[in-house]
């Protein structure tokens, strides 16, 4: 007497894989739109972190110095967004450190007689960040590129026009990739992230 065999083949029919492969379309087809999205929106909080670094190390420096630094922001022409320099400055009566002049540290090694010890200037590349064509980065202030921080680490509101702002938007037609943001400075010099498109004052997310 012969057993009959009633295992099924292992494998897939046709219509199993065609159903297969029409939910793994569907997968796709909303799950890349959202993926893109959030790498978007991760990339643009870099850009954020980036800056808020800048203000953070100037203001740092001139505390733990007791001098004068400064934060400056320097085109870059391969990505569209700013790099940054952070400079100290020693003043003295003969030469207070302002927009005019002073005994500015420089990118080279420092000199004996500056002032500024061996401090080299901080230089940070924005060739990392996403191009200007995925976030524009706005500087509010006409033409402020700069900002000065007081030996306690005020921010210097003598010297105008004054650095107190950044604005990260998506692109044009990029509108909805990810959210506006924006690293604001206060005057005792402090760095928060904050949302310029909150216009209540009572909401702690806005740029007051």
């Amino acid at each position: 007497m012969h057993t009959i065999n009633t295992t099924r083949q292992a494998g897939f029919t046709l219509i199993e894989l065609l159903v297969a492969i029409t939910i793994l379309s569907i997968l796709l087809a909303v799950g890349i739109p959202t993926m893109g999205k959030w790498m978007s929106s991760s990339r643009a909080q870099t850009v954020a972190e980036f800056y808020a670094e800048g203000f953070k190390l100037a203001r740092a420096e001139a505390i733990k110095r007791n001098v004068v630094s400064r934060f400056s922001l320097i085109e870059n022409t391969t990505s569209g967004q700013y790099d940054w320099q952070v400079d100290i400055c020693v003043p003295t009566p003969s030469a207070p450190c302002n927009a005019d002049g002073g005994n500015w540290s420089t990118t080279a090694a420092a000199g004996a007689g500056t002032g500024v010890g061996d401090f080299q200037s901080v230089v940070r590349s924005s060739s990392t960040l996403p191009k200007s064509n995925l976030v524009a980065t706005t500087v509010l202030e006409a033409g402020a590129d700069q900002v000065y921080f007081t030996p306690i680490g005020w921010v210097d509101a003598t010297i105008t026009p004054t650095l107190k702002q950044m604005t990260f938007a998506p692109a044009a037609g990029r509108d909805g990739d990810f959210p506006t943001s924006a690293v604001k400075l206060t005057l005792a010099g402090a760095v928060f992230k904050c949302d310029p498109t909150i216009t209540s004052l009572s909401d702690s997310r806005a740029c007051q």
